[in-house]
């Protein structure tokens, strides 16, 4: 035998990676809402079920968003076809396939499943991939045919992209922080954050990771009698520029409304985009149109030309065009919250206020007459470039991620934008807590030096007694 060889055999063992691909079947409704989804899953297999072609073709003709968002995912989808035969397979740009499946139509499911209902359509390819030893993942926004997938055992998800944290976790703005007391002395020219901590239940102490424009509520280590409001400019948290005014005449009524007249009264230039979030009765809205007619009434040099008003329509973006009468009239019902707070802005007196109902109309009609107030339906700000503008959108939590971006982009030389809404009550039909765009852009935007963040607390509410204490119980 030769020197050094030996009568056992060694083995080489080749480590080889094997690369084991998910299956995602989408629903329409995901594409509806984020037509670039076919490119949020990596390198994994995609699969459109024929049914889900079928109800984009349908809604490609479809007004507003649902039409426009059908049309682009519909060009995608064009564009892959033109790589290969989309009924085998066409690999995607990220390194992923693209397949469309129009087998499994026999498919049987369980007793009450109405057979020929896109859903179930949808339904029977994921079980039939299932029946071939795949293990697919529907990928939807419809929590009922995620219950209906489970009912066959099938695996469904939400379409988690778009999703911003859990409501307790998602960036609120604002925190109460201990400093020095002896700080408190020279508050004019600002605290290093580094002096400010927290106290958690076992009473240890935690630094502060300040964001800049965070606001923060600053308690003397040595009393409990002791407040001051700042904000980060990201070198210290200062004192707040605005905390005096009074616009249109309102006055701060908590902490809460301190941080919001801050961030609405400070100029396009600096904070171009403010994001509230709120419990209904916090004042959001009435506190945006107090500081929007200061700006535009009462101060000599007019920083924006109009206070513009925006609220989506809650039903998915419906077509407002079947509705009769101008534009005005078709969004009058979508507006009408904003004209019960310019009740109350433009006549003050509360004893006086509705002896004159005529009298009252009247000047709100003005401000709408002169155009210093002016609303719109959401669709027609689309490819619109906004200057100089005092910009509300109202109840943005109905807004989805996309459209948010699109409004926020809409923003030109001298623009606010305003988006106000309550993650908690949303009426979108395929947008929750995590997945809608107010949340979504407030995560989004955290950390911008052009955007402040504020959320109103339960405490704050100053609608009624009755709404503070239905808020807290309810």
């Amino acid at each position: 035998m030769p020197p050094g060889s030996s009568d056992t055999c060694s083995l080489r063992w080749e480590r080889r990676t094997i690369i084991v691909r998910k299956t995602y079947i989408l629903d329409t409704n995901v594409l509806i809402q984020a037509p670039y989804a076919l490119e949020c899953f990596e390198d994994n297999q995609v699969i459109l079920p024929v049914a889900v072609l079928e109800e984009l073709d349908g809604l490609k003709i479809a007004e507003g968003e649902r039409g426009i968002n059908a049309r682009q995912a519909i060009r995608y989808i064009e564009e892959c076809r033109k790589l290969g035969n989309l009924t085998e397979g066409v690999e995607l740009p990220n390194g992923g396939n693209l397949k469309v499946e129009i087998n499994h139509v026999d498919e049987v499911l369980p007793a009450g499943f109405v057979e020929n209902k896109a859903d179930n359509r949808i339904l029977k390819v994921c079980q039939g991939l299932k029946h071939q030893g795949l293990n697919p993942i529907l990928v939807t926004k419809d929590i009922i045919v995620r219950i209906k997938a489970q009912i066959i055992d099938i695996a469904a998800e939400d379409f988690t992209t778009e999703q911003a944290p859990v409501a307790a976790a998602q960036y609120s703005g604002r925190q109460t922080v201990y400093v020095p007391e002896e700080e408190f002395a020279t508050f004019k020219s600002g605290i290093d954050p580094e002096l400010a901590y927290t106290v958690d239940e076992q009473g240890q102490h935690h630094k502060v990771s300040p964001v800049v424009n965070q606001f923060f509520v600053l308690e003397a280590d040595q009393s409990n009698r002791k407040t001051l409001l700042g904000r980060y400019d990201g070198e210290k948290i200062v004192p707040l520029r605005y905390q005096k005014n009074h616009p249109y005449g309102v006055s701060p009524r908590n902490v809460g409304q301190y941080f919001l007249q801050e961030a609405l009264m400070t100029d396009a230039d600096k904070a171009p985009l403010v994001i509230v979030k709120g419990k209904a009765g916090t004042a959001k809205t009435f506190y945006s149109l107090a500081v929007g007619l200061e700006k535009i009434v009462q101060e000599e040099d007019r920083q924006y030309r109009k206070i513009l008003i925006c609220r989506p329509n809650a039903q998915f973006d419906d077509d407002i065009g079947f509705l009769p009468g101008d534009e005005q009239e078709k969004i009058a019902p979508l507006i009408r919250p904003i004209i019960d707070n310019l009740e109350i802005l433009v006549d003050q007196d509360e004893k006086q206020r509705f002896t004159n109902e005529k009298e009252l109309k009247g000047k709100i009609d003005e401000l709408f007459d002169r155009e210093i107030i002016t609303s719109q339906a959401m669709n027609f700000i689309r490819g619109r470039s906004i200057t100089q503008t005092y910009l509300i959108i109202d109840e943005a939590q109905n807004l989805t991620p996309k459209q948010a971006k699109g409004i926020i982009t809409r923003a030109g030389k001298g623009t606010k934008i305003i988006l106000l809404g309550d993650p908690n009550q949303i009426d979108h039909p395929l947008l929750d807590e995590r997945t809608n765009g107010l949340s979504y852009a407030s995560e989004k935007m955290k950390g911008s030096p052009l955007c402040y963040q504020v959320s109103l607390l339960e405490s704050e509410c100053e609608r009624s007694a009755l709404a503070g204490d239905a808020i807290t119980r309810m």
